[in-house]
């Protein structure tokens, strides 16, 4: 229990920079002097290093083992939330950026993948309700420091303190990552070594894959777009002041995490497959609430629909891997579908970035109404494939 705690400590921490940016945008972009657009330039660079290293974890992950790359990539996380504390202009910010994709990616892909492999569904939904709370707390923690007239680069550096402290607690826990860990860390049977050296491509081979790969980018899409654009569009959008926008939005991280959580419970009852299904149809609805010409307070609760919505399709596609992928294959399978879904974040919020900023925030739902219909397609698309019988990737050559 104190190893399985040790790992939602990890995603927590994963959680906490996730949101800084958004949040802290509308109060950075007046400081520093730049366009408002110019946040999606900072996504896509610290995105682009997060699909490299998720291509590349499955074959770190198998030769230095699970924890030692935990333990680096917090580092380098807690490295670089110092350096955008302490950034004097906007293209510091993008060379920070590099290390924090880095380590993001890397840790990512591999506690999905052990906590896929080693536990229950609700202890995933139950990990990635841990990122819920650090990402809820991020902007609490900036709304808070900013009223208080700190400013937003306090935020970062407090967040980079935490993370620092989680490093020491994880170098004082890797005995306890050897002896959980699957032997094939250290000595790999024939079937693990060959799907080590595997290029991760080969696994695209059939319908059911790109399906899969489909939704892991739809849905990072629709959540990297919140995260990021969120704080603006209460702002431009709804005439919020920007220190209560870094507040409210989060609601959505919020309703994410008490998804999550609920989730984890009704796993035992639902499959993975409904969860994601009931899911998508809530982040519909949410997005719809949105369109609407309602009271302020309706679209705050909206935002909390939209993050319910969102809560257990990301947890139940990732602790799917090992079904729709053999297990010699998830963890190359984790890395592919983490990059896919990186790789919506790095282009899609700042292509929405630039749609907002040159047209209307107002845009915002209908973009994420987008992406909730293209969910629910994909979905049940490869739910229906693989009911049918149709090969799965790891049956293709």
């Amino acid at each position: 229990m104190v190893f399985l705690s040790l790992i939602y400590l990890a995603f927590i921490s994963l959680g906490l920079p996730d949101s800084l940016l958004g949040s802290s945008w509308p109060m950075m972009n007046t400081a520093l002097g730049v366009p408002v657009g110019n946040a999606g330039f900072i996504s896509a660079v610290m995105s682009g290093s997060t699909i490299v290293s998720s291509l590349f974890s499955h074959r770190l992950i198998r030769r230095c083992g699970t924890g030692r790359v935990t333990v680096v990539s917090v580092a380098m996380t807690a490295v670089a939330l110092l350096g955008y504390s302490l950034a004097p202009s906007f293209p510091w910010l993008l060379v920070m950026a590099v290390p924090l994709g880095l380590g993001a990616g890397a840790v990512d892909s591999g506690l999905n993948e052990f906590v896929a492999e080693h536990y229950e569904a609700k202890h995933m939904n139950w990990l990635h309700c841990s990122w819920g709370i650090g990402a809820m707390l991020g902007p609490v923690l900036v709304s808070a420091l900013a009223h208080s007239g700190y400013g937003w680069r306090s935020g970062y550096r407090s967040i980079s303190m935490i993370q620092f402290v989680l490093v020491g607690l994880l170098l004082f826990s890797l005995p306890m990552w050897r002896k959980f860990e699957h032997p094939a860390a250290d000595a790999p049977d024939a079937a693990k070594e060959a799907a080590g050296k595997k290029n991760p491509f080969a696994l695209l081979h059939t319908k059911t894959a790109a399906f899969a790969m489909l939704t892991f980018f739809l849905y990072i899409s629709a959540e990297s777009s919140v995260i990021l654009w969120g704080a603006s569009y209460l702002a431009k959008a709804k005439g919020i002041p920007p220190e209560s926008a870094a507040g409210w939005i989060s609601l959505f991280f919020l309703g994410i995490t008490a998804g999550r959580m609920l989730s984890g419970f009704v796993s035992v009852k639902l499959s993975n497959e409904k969860l994601i299904h009931y899911g998508t149809i809530l982040l519909i609805f949410g997005c719809v609430l949105m369109l609407l010409p309602l009271p302020d307070p309706v679209t705050l609760c909206a935002l909390i629909l939209v993050g319910l919505g969102l809560a257990p399709i990301f947890p139940s596609m990732l602790h799917q891997t090992p079904v729709y992928f053999k297990n010699e294959n998830a963890q190359a399978a984790m890395g592919l579908q983490m990059a896919c879904a990186y790789t919506g974040t790095t282009l899609m919020p700042p292509l929405f970035g630039q749609l907002f900023s040159h047209i209307s925030f107002s845009l915002m739902p209908y973009v994420l109404l987008l992406c909730g219909i293209g969910l629910l397609f994909f979905t049940l698309r490869l739910s229906a494939a693989f009911q049918t019988g149709t090969p799965r990737a790891e049956e293709v050559s």
